[in-house]
């Protein structure tokens, strides 16, 4: 039988299913190839609101994936990714790069390509690795005007403990080509201060600097709250031209016990405007999970964000699969625009709720403003004003604001 088999594979190729997908190497292992795919449809619906316009069900497709990725000898790599949701198809990941080791436990790679952003921990996780429906607000708010891509260089360098990254990109590929793109630098490092087989504590911080090409100027933003169920659950910002750059940084903590996990997140993002205020961005998000079948969180200690579970007891096999509970806590402010905004998500396991408020700067303005022969008497307390005029606050929110059109975030990751 063993000749027959030699026989039948001169090559001597061998074929493993591993991460969903078949890998396919050479006998002597110089040669890898392993095709990638993902399908990520969205079936959502919210109820409840005043507001009839948010009461709707919607469909769609996050992710249409399909790729190649391997490796030819011991160091050479690349990876290559096209997405076919929202009816388009578009670039994703597209690198080559080179992996060595520099020292005992010392490794490095440098890559080359349209790369994802290092940046934030569940803007690094795969959209089919995250615990939720759709990554944080910190993830999707405090982010590059680019967004999530950029065609540049990238140098990672990964200890026992620690990694840190840094890159250096353009705009996304295929651009405006008649000007120059723009430039952005990211940073990112996490460390593990413990770290054995059932517990982990993790700390991470990144920043990145952002100058716009002269063909993106304009800063719009409408970013989802408590989870992408559809375009009525977004903070908007309204219409804001006249953008030079961003600026951004973040910071990470959590870790996880046995198979209950929790990680922290907050960011704050400054987006520099021609003759007019810096648009401000603040998040944060604190988010939880615990599986009831026993594993372990997915979390990879070499990059430091979350993978697949390892599962248990497969459903193919007979088992329950890996069932978790999970909860989020989020927030997210716009300010120094024309109508502040501010969005509070609660996600236990789901999106539950979610509320967009002028901030009161607007009424404050007006209640100080002094009109001939009258005299307004001031609120003492800012919280005592909200409560005077939060009816007014919200009708402006649901006939201004949210009428407006649909700004979508950026694709996803790699």
């Amino acid at each position: 039988m063993a000749r027959a088999l030699a026989a039948a594979n001169p090559a001597g190729v061998t074929t493993k299913w591993g991460a969903g997908a078949p890998i396919f190497r050479s006998a002597d292992g110089s040669f890898s190839f392993k095709p990638r795919g993902r399908i990520i449809e969205d079936v959502s619906s919210t109820v409840g609101s005043r507001y009839d316009g948010r009461n709707i069900t919607t469909t769609g497709a996050r992710a249409l994936r399909l790729g190649i990725e391997g490796a030819v000898g011991t160091h050479f790599i690349y990876q290559f990714e096209m997405d076919f949701s929202e009816n388009t198809a578009d670039v994703v990941t597209a690198y080559v790069g080179w992996r060595n080791h520099l020292f005992d436990k010392l490794d490095y790679d440098i890559r080359l390509g349209h790369l994802v952003n290092d940046r934030s921990f569940e803007g690094i996780t795969g959209s089919d690795s995250t615990p939720f429906h759709d990554r944080n607000v910190v993830a999707n708010a405090i982010v590059p005007q680019r967004g999530y891509y950029g065609l540049g260089g990238q140098v990672r360098i990964f200890g026992p403990t620690w990694h840190f990254s840094t890159q250096l990109t353009g705009d996304r590929i295929d651009g405006d080509q008649r000007v120059a793109d723009g430039r952005t630098v990211i940073v990112r490092g996490h460390w593990n201060p413990v770290k054995n087989d059932g517990n982990i504590v993790h700390v991470g911080a990144w920043m990145f600097d952002e100058h716009l090409s002269s063909a993106q100027r304009n800063l719009t933003r409408g970013t989802v709250i408590g989870g992408r169920f559809n375009g009525a659950l977004r903070v908007q910002t309204g219409t804001l031209d006249g953008g030079t750059g961003t600026t951004g940084y973040g910071a990470e903590l959590g870790g996880y016990a046995g198979p209950l996990w929790i990680m922290g997140e907050t960011g704050h993002r400054t987006a520099r405007r021609l003759d007019a205020p810096s648009f401000q961005t603040r998040a944060s998000s604190l988010s939880g999970g615990y599986f009831l079948t026993g594993e372990l969180p997915p979390y990879n200690p070499r990059t430091g964000q979350f993978d697949q579970p390892d599962v248990k007891r497969p459903v193919f096999d007979g088992g329950t699969g890996a069932i978790e509970l999970t909860a989020r806590y989020e927030t997210l402010r716009f300010s120094n625009i024309p109508t502040p905004g501010e969005g509070v998500g609660n996600d236990p396991g789901r999106e539950l709720v979610s509320e967009l408020l002028h901030s009161g700067h607007v009424q404050r303005d007006a209640l100080e403003h002094r009109q001939p022969g009258r005299r307004l008497h001031r609120p003492r307390r800012r919280r005592d004003l909200r409560h005077a005029h939060l009816r007014q606050l919200l009708m402006a929110v649901f006939q201004h604001v949210l009428p407006t059109s649909q700004h979508s975030i950026e694709r996803d990751d790699s």
